[in-house]
């Protein structure tokens, strides 16, 4: 009885442990960032490119395979391509099958507060100041926002966030950790092209674990010889691993084939950075700040976060997409870098009842404020050619249709039986020429008879408030409907370039 009796002041004392843990500071902190994740983006359910991901993941889920060519529109003569995201798309298309659009909206959420919860979890530990580290949680959510929509690319970036986990704990706690490398590229490969970059980075760290140096302000040691020796090991088996796909070479060579091909400068995100933006002033901060705590000697920097900085600048100057890579690059080290400008986390000075409402209080606004699936239907119908979809349904026009790059995504999962001119994947349109005809034709740069003619388009379904939306009556095509969005040209019958079925005349 005595024993039991002794045990029981033991138990209480391990719950208040507990719950002292559940609802510290730290924690507080995190739940934090949930309602500011559903506030960022609860408007941004319609991105264009979700749909042909969402299409994509489809056509997997139900055929239990992975197309090879290109299986949506009809102006890439059905090129060779490969959905290198394809477990992605799936994860995509499983949320739809769930719960419709507000199971891809929980998606969107999940995904975006895990990024960033785990984004703060890397710069307390990298930092070792839990206050500080919430700047750095910031850092990531700002830039973030270039690219934070329903597309696989938030699966890829989790998995960078992970690897510098993974990196970190083997050189500085256990280095059996490095033996997770593996088995995190052989899912990464099959979810977003950024394993690429994955791979790169782990091979910087190892070529800097060689160096030591401490000279100017920047310092280097070298690693703990079976340290090193582990994580190379394990980086060459992440690089055996990437094979394991269903796919083969040419998934793993994706990426490499995406970066020597000529630039999609007709994609805005494809673009460099405008240093003038907020996002291109937010990277010239970021910068300065580092500069400055370095070269006043308030911190030192090391050599390794001076090759990842310089990576993540070089490719967000590169691609406006590619300044999300930069805020993850660059919070750890700022976070490190400001450690000591706020007091660390004290425990015992913590105030659980405190973090408790501020903890609830957070979950019930994120609640709250996740959209409604009216709301969602609202973005769907306010951003896509709904009604023009319904109209080419309706009144069963045939033939080939041209669309815009915006639309093309859409028109995909809305309108399967027609293939589309042109959509969101850049890549295998800039391959087959299509997306430098469209250009030409959509800046009048060109005659627009001539892609007309070249591609036998029988009807346009376009912005209303477009260039060509005033070209085309000029050139006799006819108005067959109309919306606040968007309008419908259908070919002069006599102007016909190849027999076709009959387009509805009916205007709206």
């Amino acid at each position: 009885m005595s024993s039991v009796t002794a045990l029981q002041p033991k138990a209480a004392s391990n719950t208040a442990r507990m719950l002292r843990h559940l609802f510290s500071f730290p924690v507080a902190l995190t739940f934090l960032l949930l309602p500011l994740t559903v506030f960022t983006i609860r408007s941004r359910f319609n991105d264009p490119d979700m749909w042909w991901h969402l299409k994509t993941g489809q056509v997997i889920w139900t055929t239990h395979t992975i197309p090879r060519v290109d299986l949506f529109s009809y102006t890439t003569n059905h090129h060779a391509w490969i959905p290198h995201e394809w477990l992605a798309q799936v994860i995509i298309y499983g949320a739809y099958q769930l719960g419709g659009y507000r199971g891809l909206m929980l998606f969107l959420c999940a995904a975006s507060a895990s990024l960033f919860v785990a984004g703060y979890g890397l710069c307390c530990l990298y930092s070792g100041n839990a206050k500080v580290s919430l700047f750095g949680a910031l850092t990531i959510w700002f830039f973030a926002t270039s690219g934070l929509a329903i597309r696989p690319q938030l699966i890829g970036y989790l998995l960078l966030i992970t690897e510098l986990f993974i990196i970190h704990f083997g050189s500085t706690r256990n280095r059996r950790w490095f033996l997770c490398l593996p088995v995190l590229f052989a899912v990464w490969v099959n979810c977003h092209g950024s394993f690429f970059l994955g791979i790169i980075i782990g091979c910087l760290l190892y070529a800097c674990s060689f160096i030591t140096l401490d000279r100017a302000g920047f310092l280097a040691f070298h690693w703990n010889r079976k340290a090193r020796q582990t994580f190379g090991l394990a980086l060459i088996f992440s690089a055996a691993t990437l094979f394991v796909n269903p796919v083969g070479l040419h998934q793993v060579l994706y990426p490499v084939e995406t970066l020597l091909s000529p630039k999609l400068t007709q994609i805005q995100e494809f673009r460099p950075l405008d240093m003038t933006s907020a996002r291109g002033i937010g990277v010239t901060a970021v910068l300065a700040c580092i500069f400055f705590l370095s070269i006043s000697r308030y911190a030192i920097l090391y050599w390794h976060e001076l090759f990842l900085l310089g990576a993540g600048t070089w490719l967000a100057l590169s691609h406006q997409r590619m300044v999300f890579v930069f805020g993850i690059l660059a919070a750890p080290v700022v976070s490190r870098l400001l450690s000591s400008s706020w007091d660390r986390y004290e425990p015992e000075r913590d105030l659980p009842i405190a973090n408790a409402v501020l903890i609830f209080g957070s979950l019930l606004t994120a609640v709250a404020a996740f959209p409604s699936r009216a709301l969602l239907l609202d973005q769907v119908r306010k951003n896509n050619p709904e009604g023009a979809v319904e109209y080419i349904n309706t009144h069963h026009l045939a033939g080939h249709m041209l669309n815009e790059w915006v639309d093309g995504g859409y028109l995909i999962w809305a309108a399967p039986e027609h293939p589309v001119f042109v959509d969101g994947r850049g890549d295998v349109f800039k391959w087959a020429g299509v997306l430098d005809d469209f250009e030409r034709w959509a800046m009048l740069e060109s005659n627009p008879r001539e892609l007309l003619d070249k591609y036998k388009i029988d009807f346009c379904l376009i912005s209303r408030g477009s260039a060509m939306a005033r070209v085309l009556p000029l050139l006799g095509w006819d108005a067959i409907y109309s919306d606040n969005l968007s309008v419908i040209f259908s070919r002069p019958q006599s102007d016909a370039a190849t027999p076709r079925k009959s387009i509805a005349a009916t205007r709206h």
